[in-house]
C-alpha cells in the first residue's frame, strides 16, 4: 500500500473514493460538512431518512454525490464525538479501510484522521491509523495454491492533513508507521511459516538476509560447537532431542554513535515445542509453531529500526531451536551448568524456554547493554492471568518498566508489570542444584521471570512475556506482530 499525506479541502478531492466521518446523532464532521454544504444538503438529507446513525461500525457508500470530484463518498461511523478513545479510533479506522476494500477503488483519501482523539495529536493519529490499515490487510498466503485473495487491492491511500503545519509531523508520522508496518509483517510471516519451513537454520538465513538488506544490520550466526565452547549448555540441552541444529543469532544494529552502549533484545526462539520429554497434549499443539514469536519480534523491531533509521545501537540476541522428545533428549531430573556457571536442576522439559534464555541472557553482558529486553511466549499462566490483552512485564529497573509501560500506553499494544519479589524467587530453589527450572503451579508467569532475574544481575533488564498476546487462536489464528509497536516505541523514546 502506498500511502501520502495531502492538505487540501474534501470537497476538492478528485479520487475513487473519499472517506469522512458521521458521528451519533447523525453530527457530520468537519469534512463531511463541508461536502454536505456544496451539494446541497445532500449527506444531511440521506442520513435524515435513517441509513447511517453515525454509531460506531456503521458505514454507508454513496455514489453521485452533487458537485462532489470523488466517484464515491463513504460515511463511517464515529460515535460519540467527544468520547472518542485510542481504541475506538482504531476501530473507526479498521471499520473504514474493511468498508473501502470492498468498494473496489484502488485509491482513496481519508479524512478520518481529523477525529478528535482525547490527548492525541495528528502524528499519533496518522500512525495509528498506518498500522491498523496495514495490519488489517495482512494476508499470509505463502502455502496456499488456490483460492488465494482475488478482490480488487487498494494501492494507494492518502491521508489528510487539517492544515499545512501538519504536513511534516504527518510525513514523520508516516515514515515511522510504515517502518513498523513492516517489521510487523516480517513478524508476522516469520510466525506464521509452518516449523518444517522455519526452523532454526531458516532463521539463521533470514537474519543473513537482513544483513544484505540493510547496512546498518551486521550479522554473527553461531554453531552448537561454538556454543558449546562457550558453555552454553542449557541452551544446548533443549536441542539435544532435535536433529535440527541449534543457533544463536546475534544481528547488531548500528545507528548511534561509535562506542554507544545498545540497547539489547534478546528473542526465545523455540521454532517447534513439543514440551521435550515433558509432553505437550496434543490438542493444539500445531500452535507451537509460534514458540518463536519472541525471536520474531526481535528480527521486526530491527527492521524497523533500519526502515525509521532510528540513531541508537541495537542488538538483537536470538537462541533458536526446537524442543523435541528423542533418545538423546533432556530428562526430567538432570541437572545442567550454565553458561554463567551456574547449576539448574530440570524438573519439567517444557519449561525449555528460559533455558535457552538464560544462556542467551548470560551472553548479552558482553555488548555492554544499556539496558535488555528479553521476549518470550514463555508460560501459559500469562494467558490465565492476563488473557490476549496485555503482555506480562517484569523487570529488575523500575524506570525501565515505567518506560515499557509508558510505550505501551502510547501504541495501545500494552504490557502489565507483575512483582518479582523474593518471595517468589525462593520457589524455584532446588535441593540438589543452585535452582530449579520451574517452581510450582502458582505464580508461574513470575517464578519463571525469577528464574530469568538469577542471570541479569549485571545490568537493567525486562521480561515481556508474549504468551497470550503474539498469536490468535482458533479458526483465525495468526500471528498478531506484537511487541513490535511496544519495542519500536520505547527504542524511539530512548532515540529522543
Amino acid at each position: 500500500m502506498e500511502f501520502l499525506i495531502k492538505s487540501g479541502n474534501a470537497e476538492k478531492q478528485r479520487t475513487a473514493c473519499l472517506v469522512v466521518g458521521v458521528f451519533e446523532s447523525r453530527k457530520l464532521s468537519p469534512a463531511a460538512k463541508a461536502i454536505d454544504k456544496i451539494s446541497d444538503k445532500f449527506i444531511s438529507n440521506t442520513i435524515r431518512r435513517g441509513d447511517i446513525e453515525g454509531k460506531p461500525g456503521q458505514s454507508l457508500l454513496l455514489y453521485n454525490v452533487p458537485g462532489l470530484l470523488a466517484d464515491r463518498l463513504l460515511l463511517i461511523g464515529c460515535g460519540k464525538e467527544r468520547e472518542i478513545n485510542d481504541n475506538q479510533y482504531r476501530n473507526i479506522v479498521a471499520n473504514a479501510i474493511n468498508q473501502l476494500i470492498n468498494t473496489g477503488a484502488t485509491e482513496a483519501v481519508n479524512y478520518l484522521p481529523e477525529i478528535n482523539v482525547k490527548n492525541r495529536d495528528y502524528y499519533w493519529k496518522i500512525r495509528q491509523a498506518v498500522q491498523t490499515i496495514e495490519s488489517n490487510l495482512y494476508e499470509f498466503n505463502e502455502f496456499k495454491t488456490k483460492n488465494k485473495a482475488s478482490r480488487k487491492k487498494l494501492k494507494k491511500l492518502i491521508l489528510a492533513a487539517p492544515t499545512r503545519k501538519e504536513l511534516n509531523s504527518g510525513e514523520r508520522a508516516l515514515q515511522h508507521a510504515v517502518g513498523i508496518s513492516k517489521g510487523m509483517k516480517l513478524t508476522r510471516d516469520l510466525a506464521n511459516r509452518p516449523a518444517n519451513v522455519c526452523t532454526p537454520t531458516h532463521l539463521a538465513n533470514q537474519a543473513k538476509e537482513l544483513g544484505k538488506t540493510y547496512k546498518s544490520i551486521k550479522v554473527k550466526i553461531m554453531n552448537e560447537e561454538e556454543m558449546a565452547k562457550l558453555n552454553m549448555n542449557t541452551l544446548l540441552s533443549v536441542a539435544r532431542g532435535s536433529r535440527e541444529p541449534a543457533k544463536l543469532i546475534t544481528m547488531e544494529y548500528k545507528g548511534g554513535k561509535a562506542g554507544s552502549k545498545p540497547y539489547v533484545l534478546v528473542g526465545k526462539g523455540v521454532t517447534f515445542d513439543t514440551g521435550g520429554i515433558s509432553i505437550k497434549p496434543a490438542a493444539a499443539m500445531d500452535e507451537m509453531k509460534y514458540d518463536m514469536c519472541g525471536a520474531a519480534s526481535v528480527f521486526g523491531t530491527l527492521v524497523a529500526a533500519a526502515e525509521i533509521g532510528l540513531p541508537i545501537n541495537i542488538t538483537g540476541v536470538v537462541p533458536a531451536t526446537e524442543n523435541m522428545p528423542g533418545g538423546r533428549a533432556t530428562k526430567p531430573g538432570d541437572i545442567i551448568k550454565s553458561m554463567s556457571g551456574q547449576t539448574v536442576e530440570i524438573l519439567n522439559t517444557d519449561a525449555e524456554g528460559r533455558l535457552i534464555l538464560c544462556d542467551a541472557l548470560t551472553y548479552s553482558e558482553r555488548f555492554n547493554p544499556a539496558t535488555v529486553i528479553d521476549i518470550a511466549t514463555l508460560t501459559g499462566a500469562c494467558i490465565v492471568a492476563l488473557g490476549s490483552h496485555a503482555s506480562g512485564l517484569m523487570s529488575n529497573h523500575n524506570p525501565l518498566a515505567k518506560d515499557i509501560l509508558n510505550a505501551g500506553e502510547t501504541t495501545g499494544d500494552r504490557a502489565w508489570q507483575l512483582p518479582i519479589w523474593d518471595d517468589y524467587d525462593k520457589l524455584i530453589n532446588s535441593p540438589f542444584a543452585d535452582m530449579q527450572n520451574i517452581g510450582g503451579r502458582e505464580a508461574g508467569t513470575i517464578t519463571a521471570a525469577c528464574f530469568l532475574g538469577r542471570f541479569t544481575k549485571k545490568f537493567h533488564w525486562a521480561h515481556l512475556d508474549i504468551a497470550g498476546t503474539a498469536w490468535i487462536t482458533g479458526k483465525k489464528k495468526g500471528a498478531t506482530g506484537r511487541p513490535v509497536p511496544l519495542l519500536v516505541q520505547y527504542l524511539l523514546d530512548k532515540s529522543k
